[in-house]
């Protein structure tokens, strides 16, 4: 039984609630913090520009001599990829079991920073002193290897965080989920529970990934032709899968995709991707193959404009083209957003004569459906319940199973991102919100990047710019050159003179009106011109073209 203590329990998510992507979940009692996953975001539509989205974590960097730890559920972007940005500013170990820690090495390495982290690999049966709190592990089924979910024993009591999971009972590699270690947890007594809620609400059950190894082969058994087949990298699985059916039928595998090689030069040093001998070729050899002896494992099944995949299929890729008569496998389903893009390229792949096979025939989710959603919950019996990993109508589905198994209603917490459950001798309530919200990269700009450039980003991109220089006098302020304008993105000068004659005559009549009214400081002329430009163009286009007024002296 948890002691009395006028100390509380603090849990709340900095990513990875009420949205797909960026997860990070924290865990606090006292002066200890341990934070669960570290990852990013891939940009919405209209982040123009945008890399990568991962949590802001003002929080942590405020309270970093209280962090303890960071630990890793498993090894996909949306949980590990944000750690480049955060250990920069937080010195802490990293634990995560094998093949995640091989997957972060070399995200470290390459951004320079590997010598500085302290990395440790656990495993199922690993407990982690952290301060008050102590960390334990329990194994768990999900599209990739080593996978495991986190239970975190408080002077409360436990908190579990599932990770990302589904039960499969007919596993690739033979590992099924710990489901004894469950039952034991939950019979020892679980305060809280935060489960992943991806497809809470979709009935049944998740297929097993063995499902797909047998639409591979069957696949495998039809095509005369070359096959590719796109992934995402770190569906180790799926790899598997795929060089098993090439051995069987005789077939040589070239890996292109930089991610895609990566991860596979890793699951193979690891032990977790199993190759035969000869089985991989370089990608030039290929070109001296049968077209029936070919595989191509490559990265691009979100349709992403610069992978391997599309600029295969757009002719733009330096070693090899999508042919008439190859067989293509996207062997993912669109993350929500990525359905346009996957929809352009499967039309371009079927306009260059392909046979393309896509969406649920060559795929199943790495995430559990209402029964198996159910089952966590019965196995770990929860006092009170958080579904995460998910947007809010996922979570909102999640909270009406949990009452269906019977955790009571006002036990089941809804939150968004920053919103706080505390728990004080065995009672939860809402206890208000930490600073929270989400850091854009650009580039090599981690955060240089707003609200307000993208709104600017967005009105270039629809309505274009207008350039307005113009030269005025040092000492009388009358006009000694221009207005000229300059139009990109807005109209097209030659068919638009006589308009940009009309507004080169208007910014000077604002300006001169400025002067007679003694307005002289370029801050009140730039917006005098701004707006009133800006009124008479929409007047005459219904555009609204970003206004940039230069204003020189001489």
């Amino acid at each position: 039984m948890a002691k009395q203590s006028n100390k509380a329990l603090s849990i709340f998510a900095l990513g990875g609630v009420g949205e797909i992507g960026k997860n990070m979940y924290v865990v606090q009692y006292d002066q200890d913090i341990v934070v669960i996953d570290a990852g990013l975001k891939f940009p919405e539509e209209d982040m123009l520009g945008i890399d990568m989205v991962i949590p802001d974590i003002s929080y942590l960097t405020e309270n970093k001599e209280k962090v303890r730890a960071i630990l890793l559920t498993h090894g996909h972007e949306d949980h590990i990829g944000g750690l480049v940005y955060v250990l920069r500013h937080l010195k802490v170990p990293v634990y995560g079991t094998k093949l995640t820690i091989g997957l972060v090495t070399e995200k470290l390495r390459e951004a320079g920073i590997l010598a500085d982290v302290s990395l440790k690999i656990i495993d199922n049966d690993s407990q982690i002193e952290l301060g008050t709190l102590q960390a334990s592990f329990f194994k768990t089924n999900h599209s990739i290897p080593d996978s495991v979910g986190v239970c975190i024993d408080t002077p409360e009591g436990k908190v579990v965080h599932t990770g990302d999971f589904k039960f499969d009972q007919t596993p690739v590699n033979d590992e099924a989920a710990d489901l004894a270690k469950m039952s034991e947890i939950g019979q020892q007594g679980v305060l809280a529970l935060l489960s992943d809620s991806t497809n809470a609400d979709k009935p049944g059950y998740t297929g097993s990934e063995r499902l797909v190894g047998k639409a591979i082969d069957e696949v495998f058994f039809r095509a005369n032709g070359r096959i590719i087949v796109a992934t995402f990298a770190s569906n180790v699985h799926r790899v598997q899968q795929v060089v098993d059916a090439a051995v069987h039928y005789g077939r040589k595998v070239t890996v292109i995709g930089r991610s895609m090689q990566n991860v596979v030069r890793i699951a193979i040093n690891l032990g977790y991707l199993h190759v035969p001998d000869g089985t991989f070729v370089e990608t030039d050899t290929i070109q001296s193959l049968p077209a029936d002896q070919v595989v191509i494992l490559t990265t691009g099944s979100q349709g992403e404009p610069m992978s391997a995949l599309t600029r295969m299929a757009r002719t733009s890729h330096r070693k090899v083209d999508i042919l008439p008569g190859d067989t293509v496998m996207i062997a993912a389903t669109p993350i929500p957003g990525n359905e346009r893009q996957v929809g352009r390229i499967v039309d371009q792949l079927y306009r260059i004569g392909a046979d393309v096979i896509y969406g649920s025939q060559i795929h199943v989710s790495g995430h559990g459906c209402q029964e198996e959603l159910k089952l966590m919950l019965n196995l770990m019996k929860p006092k009170f319940f958080i579904p995460i990993h998910g947007e809010f109508r996922m979570l909102h589905s999640h909270a009406g199973l949990a009452e269906q198994v019977g955790v009571e209603k006002e036990n089941i917490f809804l939150l968004d991102n920053g919103d706080t459950v505390e728990i004080s001798n065995g009672q939860a309530r809402l206890a208000g919100r930490v600073s929270t919200g989400q850091i854009l990269i650009d580039g090599l700009g981690v955060g240089d990047v707003g609200n307000i450039v993208l709104r600017d980003r967005k009105l270039l991109s629809q309505d274009g710019i207008l350039v307005v220089v113009v030269t005025l006098s040092r000492q009388t302020g009358v006009i000694l050159s221009g207005p000229d304008i300059i139009s990109r993105g807005f109209v097209y000068v030659r068919e638009s003179e006589e308009l940009l004659d009309e507004a080169s005559k208007l910014v000077t009549q604002i300006l001169n009106k400025c002067m007679d009214e003694k307005v002289n400081d370029w801050s009140s002329l730039k917006t005098n011109v701004r707006e009133g430009l800006g009124r008479f163009l929409y007047e005459k286009t219904k555009r609204k073209p970003m206004i940039l007024p230069i204003i020189m002296e001489a």
